[in-house]
């Protein structure tokens, strides 16, 4: 099978089912594995890629995602007659759903279950943790600078930190990802804002930066792994358990 894969968390999850040898083409963000995607052609990022030469490449399928691949580059693969695999899972549970479409659609249901099922365990195991603890921790998920830009309830951080005893900070904001100042930030007044290594890669200077600006102590700043916390797929069973670990360790 010829596989083209437009996201970063799927390239890490085609070779998670064993199927790395079958990608044709990734995009320039695909970046894990590190040894195996080095060798594979690049088509531009997930946002322009370049749809004449995945159209030559003539893959058997397109691995694509709502939110980090832009609807006009599906549509005119699509156009062109190509097979596209689409997703958008806003939870963990979604994403063991997700695991099992594409363990169908590449033909490995077996490994892609064993995925699914992990994911699911784990998510059971630190919903059960948290029901048993009580409290709830609220936050904030901040994944980018000038301006501030946070996660709303709506996002997949979002989920797999509030199934953990999380409370979004931003409940009842209906925007995804709203821009906030300094004093909004002050006003809501999170037990925790957490600083994302990716989008934007927050530093230790970040959060110094952040508590003069806002007034709540420095402590409640906390830097964490965007990767764990936001790529969808094969890295959502230790992501799962990551959530919870930022939030209460």
């Amino acid at each position: 099978m010829r596989i083209v894969s437009l996201c970063p968390s799927l390239t890490e999850l085609v070779f998670d089912l064993g199927l790395g040898a079958d990608l044709v083409a990734i995009t320039k963000y695909c970046i894990y594995p590190a040894d195996g995607v080095a060798a594979i052609e690049t088509v531009g990022g997930t946002k322009d890629p370049d749809v004449e030469r995945i159209v030559a490449l003539a893959p058997d399928v397109v691995l694509v995602n709502e939110e980090e691949n832009r609807r006009e580059d599906a549509e005119a693969l699509e156009a062109a007659g190509l097979c596209l695999a689409n997703s958008f899972p806003k939870t963990a549970r979604d994403t063991a759903a997700m695991v099992r479409d594409y363990g169908r659609v590449l033909e490995v249901p077996e490994r892609a279950e064993a995925i699914a099922t992990d994911i699911e365990a784990r998510t059971t195991a630190v919903e059960q943790r948290a029901a048993a603890r009580g409290a709830t921790r609220s936050f904030l998920y901040l994944i980018w600078r000038k301006p501030w830009m946070a996660c709303g309830t709506d996002t997949f951080p979002s989920a797999l930190l509030e199934q953990a005893g999380g409370q979004n900070a931003l409940a009842g904001d209906q925007r995804r990802f709203p821009d906030l100042d300094a004093a909004a930030i002050a006003a809501l007044d999170p037990d925790l804002v957490l600083l994302s290594s990716e989008p934007f890669p927050f530093e230790a200077k970040h959060a110094e930066e952040l508590a003069e600006a806002t007034g709540l102590p420095v402590e409640r700043f906390r830097l964490v792994d965007g990767e764990d916390l936001s790529w969808h797929g094969s890295r959502t069973p230790r992501g799962v358990d990551y959530a919870e670990e930022a939030l209460w360790d």
